[in-house]
């Protein structure tokens, strides 16, 4: 997502595109464009909609019903998982090892610019930002840099594991509650309410002053959640270093370590999808239990997305590289422009501010037609360009020197 060169050169020169890696690129692309998926909901709709589905005003079903599914199933924290594996890498590429302290001083001030600009992002366009989290975490992330793979596997590996072992414990113990209890809980739980939703939508629609209002509540609500996810992201970050080092993410590995990934990726998909279906139109206390457990281990199926882009990179060549990869390449720039476009489309005071008045179903429509603007751009600026808009933006401002955008001749 950073768009962090992909090279261990001496020094802070930037790095030539030659020396970039094209498995961490269709990978990077995969889950900027993976992301929004899961992101255009926050846009469309208050926040308090996400954390309950039942206050929001339609009903899920038909469409709707089926725009969720696919939503919770194939893309909730599956692409904010893979995100956050390929930052861990970035912080590796670009600071090197503990001991180059040059180097070392560079990603800091990458991570501290990078910081700036999410909360620039969070607080004046869209409160669901992610970067002044992973600024935060990659901060603390460099003194492991340069743990061997083994190491950051095994702890990455092994506190991911641990945070999803924990999460399905307390979704089977919901899930086995006596009925009366489970009714109780569903009846004290909280409930915004359809009517408080429709207050907010009116608000946000009624100009920019009220729409940045309750964006800044969202904003500082979204910060204390993301201080208890910190260790949950280091533990990917570590993890996808980890897999980095040991040659499995630059697609090194034996052919059979990623079939196997797939294999049970695809099991936990499975039971995931079955559930998660289930839930969506039953919607009791044991039903979300079984959701909670089936989707508490997110990054297996990570790691299998991970695999089939790695392998169909592998036997596909130009086909699948050339259509995720320059996606990739700009990948800090089509966050944030993602970030421009669905803000303009939903509640900035320029456009037809949409907010509240799209379903699951219909906002599927946006987010393919944001892919699609996304697939044909990059490719298109990258041949006049070495690097995105706001990649030469950043590097600029870290490196505090003249760096050229147009390519030469």
């Amino acid at each position: 997502m950073t768009g962090a060169d992909h090279a261990q050169t001496p020094g802070l020169a930037p790095v030539a595109r030659a020396n970039r890696i094209l498995n961490l690129d269709v990978l990077r692309g995969a889950a900027v464009l993976g992301i929004l998926a899961v992101n255009a909901m926050s846009f469309a709709w208050p926040i308090a909609t996400s954390a309950d589905p039942a206050s929001a005003p339609f009903a899920m079903e038909g469409a709707d019903r089926i725009g969720a599914w696919v939503v919770d199933v194939f893309f909730q924290d599956k692409f904010r998982s893979l995100f956050s594996m390929l930052f861990g890498v970035s912080i590796f590429l670009v600071g090197g090892e503990a001991a180059d302290h040059g180097r070392g001083r560079l990603v800091r001030r990458r991570l501290w610019w990078l910081g700036l600009f999410g909360l620039i992002h969070g607080l004046a366009v869209w409160y669901g930002d992610i970067l002044l989290h992973y600024a935060c975490c990659g901060l603390l992330l460099l003194s492991m840099r340069s743990w061997p793979a083994g190491r950051l596997i095994r702890v990455g590996g092994g506190v991911s594991l641990a945070i999803g072992l924990v999460s399905a414990g307390m979704a089977l113990a919901v899930a086995h509650l006596p009925s009366e209890v489970a009714s109780e809980m569903a009846e004290s739980a909280p409930n915004a309410g359809s009517k408080a939703i429709g207050a907010i939508i009116e608000t946000v629609r009624s100009g920019w002053g009220p729409a940045m209002y309750e964006n800044l509540k969202a904003w500082m609500l979204v910060q204390g959640i993301s201080l208890l996810l910190i260790p949950a992201t280091m533990a990917l970050m570590m993890l996808g270093l980890g897999l980095f080092k040991s040659g499995w993410l630059s697609g090194k590995a034996p052919v059979w370590t990623y079939v196997t990934a797939v294999m049970v990726a695809s099991i936990n998909l499975a039971v995931l999808g079955i559930c998660e279906w289930r839930a969506s139109g039953i919607g009791t206390a044991s039903t979300e239990g079984m959701v909670g457990m089936a989707g508490a281990f997110g990054f297996v199926i990570t790691l299998g997305y991970a695999a089939v882009l790695i392998l169909l990179a592998r036997f596909g060549g130009r086909a699948v590289s050339g259509v995720l990869a320059p996606t990739g390449r700009m990948a800090f720039t089509n966050y944030l422009s993602q970030s421009l476009i669905m803000a303009s489309l939903f509640y900035l005071p320029w456009g037809p501010r949409l907010y509240g008045q799209i379903g699951p179903g219909a906002l599927w429509a946006v987010v393919v037609a944001v892919w699609l603007a996304q697939l044909v751009w990059s490719p298109l600026w990258l041949s006049r360009f070495e690097m995105g808009p706001l990649e030469w933006v950043w590097r600029r401002v870290t490196y505090g020197r003249k760096i050229e955008l147009l390519k030469r001749a």
